[in-house]
């Protein structure tokens, strides 16, 4: 069965009169629910957090191939996590050992560096960028992992004013979600941490590694308001 619910019609046994009852005969979301407990253990307090989802999906023609984004909240980040990078309903793929590629991705933001009139907007505007790379996977097969680094050349922030120090990301283990074994195979976390263009261009130059700028930031939370830390 697709993404979409199917109906039939359940008769019951004749009382005085005949009845029909309607079923929703629901899709297998089995990779869905292993990524949304795996959140709920660590924020068992958020059971209803912000989602973003897509109108159309992706196979159906729209733009967006995640199926939706998932937003909990601390007092001091948002913690996003998509959907759809695995295989989050139906197993599709050969790898038994791989739900679909095999990664969904995380960023956690700054709460204190948006005002709060900003808030809807930069939360949607990083859901976009989550979108905007996933897309390329879904084109081309690129996969994006651990101690890799996005440097694009670009000058303006990753912000929804783009008015940032911040120009691209690294990408390392969430430290808080560990992989997951689900149903359709394993998903590791993989969070996206916003750098500035001169950190980015230290590890284009291998003047420094991943692991070696991760560890100088000391902090795998995104700040818009922070300078570089070389």
């Amino acid at each position: 069965m697709g993404l979409f619910d199917k109906l039939r019609k359940k008769a019951e046994k004749p009382q005085k009169d005949t009845e029909e009852m309607i079923d929703l005969e629901k899709p297998d979301s089995s990779g869905w629910d292993a990524i949304t407990a795996a959140f709920e253990r660590l924020y068992p307090d958020q059971k209803d957090p912000k989602h973003y989802g897509v109108l159309v999906p992706w196979e159906l023609g729209g733009d967006d191939p995640l199926t939706g984004i998932s937003i909990y909240e601390t007092d001091e980040y948002y913690h996003f996590v998509t959907y759809g990078l695995s295989e989050i309903f139906e197993k599709e793929t050969d790898d038994p050992e791989v739900s679909g590629y095999g990664m969904e991705f995380t960023y956690k933001l700054k709460r204190s560096c948006i005002s709060p009139e900003d808030e809807d907007g930069e939360l949607r505007c990083v859901c976009g960028i989550l979108q905007k790379i996933a897309r390329i996977t879904f084109s081309s097969g690129e996969l994006f992992c651990a101690d890799e680094y996005i440097y694009t050349g670009q000058t303006t922030g990753i912000d929804l004013h783009q008015k940032c120090g911040l120009t691209g990301f690294i990408l390392v283990a969430d430290k808080d979600a560990d992989s997951i074994d689900t149903p359709n195979g394993r998903v590791d976390f993989v969070e996206f941490i916003g750098c500035t263009d001169d950190e980015l261009l230290a590890l284009k130059n291998k003047e420094l590694t991943v692991p070696e700028l991760y560890a100088k930031l000391g902090s795998d939370i995104t700040d818009y308001g922070r300078s570089s830390v070389l």
